[in-house]
Formats: C-alpha cells, sequence, structure tokens
C-alpha cells in the first residue's frame, strides 16, 4: 500500500510558476515510476511528466521546456517546477505511484492559470 499526498497548487497569473509535491508513505520502497497527471474541466486525464527510481523523465510535449520533473533519493517525495504557466495548464493535478504494475493515486490538486 502507498498514500499519496499532493500540495503546492493555487492560482497564478499566466506566466506565473508553481512547485506542486506529492508526498508518499507507506510501501515506497516499492515504487518504480511516479508521475504527475492533470484532467481539465470536460477532458480526459492526461500524462504530464513521470521520473523512475533510477531519475529518467518523460515529459509530454506540451509541457517540455517549461515543466520539470524530480524526485528525492527515497522517491518520498516527488516534484513537479511549473514555470510560464499558461492558462492550458489549468487542471486538477494528480499524483500517481506505480507498484508492481498496480497504480496509485493521490486525491489531486487544483491549479488555475487566469488573470
Amino acid at each position: 500500500q502507498v498514500q499519496l499526498v499532493e500540495s503546492g497548487g493555487g492560482l497564478v497569473q499566466p506566466g506565473g510558476s508553481l512547485r506542486l509535491s506529492c508526498a508518499a508513505s507507506g510501501n515506497i520502497f516499492s515504487i518504480n515510476v511516479m508521475g504527475w497527471y492533470r484532467q481539465a474541466p470536460g477532458k480526459q486525464r492526461e500524462l504530464a511528466a513521470t521520473i523512475t527510481r533510477m531519475g529518467n523523465t518523460n515529459l509530454a510535449d506540451s509541457v517540455k521546456g517549461r515543466f520539470t520533473i524530480s524526485r528525492d533519493r527515497a522517491m518520498k517525495t516527488v516534484y513537479l517546477q511549473m514555470n510560464s504557466l499558461k492558462p492550458e495548464d489549468t487542471a486538477v493535478y494528480y499524483c500517481k505511484a506505480i507498484v508492481a504494475g498496480y497504480d496509485y493515486w493521490g486525491q489531486g490538486t487544483q491549479v488555475t492559470v487566469s488573470s
């Protein structure tokens, strides 16, 4: 079992920055991959970025050059640094952990980009 708690969302103006955090607890030593997904109103949930225990990262084309995903060594916390935010980045951002092929999700944190 893995529990995930996201934080750091909020309201920001276009061009601004936010840093999301995802704190993992429970069987963190079995986590292989963690990632951030987002879901805008009326749209399907989509990948934003993932990071493996080895530190390999994958970012969606829509966020490349603006978002950075990182983690601490123990895989207890994963961060999503979001710069140059756009209104289309507005969504609920969810943290996900993959353990032996099983997905664990956090409750999500709202990010709103608006002037």
